[in-house]
């Protein structure tokens, strides 16, 4: 049976990988982002299957507003890609305060506003799926990337508690954990802290780190969505991509042999 999808930051990236390949599987999709110029054509290719909305997660009002639009649009909404986000890119210090609270805006409370958003209509339809996408890197923070690793971690926390809060109503919530695509992230979604000049050896070798090797073009990643999203008992979390994969093994490795080398310290206390 054709599904219905919701899927935020539809306009590029991932989020229109995903909006291509739910149409191409027969789906109808209510695809949400800022800017929906870019999804005319599609929406012209897919008559009646595809509803663009302009829509700024940030505005919790406008959210809600704009997902009753969508419930509207097809009578319900089965799927929700909860994808929309951007990057903050520089080191802790040299972030303003406008900067973070803009970010944290769109990467965690945008995300917040879209599930407390859908949950009724979900809950309404006995069920349903909710895909939280995170990152590969949430579990730890990286230098120049600090806050978008704290914004998905943040979001990492309240989707497991999420996932705890709904699945009483049958309705499963997984934390998509992507690996690095060839989205625009570093650069239209991109907003840049001023550089001081005493971070510069770090910055040149973290730049030197990131290398110039090419990202997996995002719709490789929309084959794992689209079998995550039929999946009848889908997993609480999921990484997507071969070496991401390998990467957060062996980041939650180390994390446990450090952990470990400090066991003593940590068990002289009782708590």
């Amino acid at each position: 049976m054709s599904k219905v999808w919701f899927i935020t930051g539809a306009s590029r990236g991932l989020g229109r990988a995903f909006t291509e390949a739910a149409l191409a599987g027969g789906d109808r999709v209510v695809a949400a982002a800022r800017s929906i110029d870019s999804l005319k054509g599609l929406a012209e290719e897919c008559p009646g299957r595809l509803v663009p909305l302009r829509l700024d997660v940030r505005d919790r009002k406008g959210v809600f507003e704009g997902v009753e639009q969508a419930a509207a649009a097809f009578g319900g909404l089965d799927i929700v890609v909860n994808n929309a986000g951007a990057l903050l890119y520089g080191m802790v210090e040299e972030a303003t305060e406008e900067q973070i609270r803009a970010h944290m805006d769109v990467n965690f409370f945008g995300a917040v506003w879209v599930a407390q958003a859908v949950l009724p209509h979900l809950r309404a339809r006995s069920g349903g799926r909710l895909l939280q996408v995170t990152s590969m890197g949430s579990g730890g923070g990286m230098a120049t990337v600090g806050f978008y690793g704290a914004g998905k971690a943040a979001l990492d926390s309240v989707s497991e508690a999420l996932a705890m809060e709904v699945e009483g109503f049958g309705i499963k919530v997984t934390i998509v954990q992507m690996g690095g695509y060839n989205t625009g992230l570093f650069t239209a979604g991109t907003t840049n802290t001023e550089p001081l000049a005493q971070y510069q050896p770090l910055r040149t070798e973290m730049e030197a780190m990131w290398g110039d090797a090419i990202a997996p073009e995002p719709e490789t990643a929309a084959p794992v969505i689209m079998e995550l999203a039929r999946l009848p008992d889908p997993p609480r979390r999921l990484i997507v991509g071969s070496q991401s994969f390998d990467h957060v093994l062996e980041m939650d490795q180390a994390q446990a042999d450090l952990y470990r080398s400090w066991e003593h310290l940590s068990r002289i206390a009782p708590g």
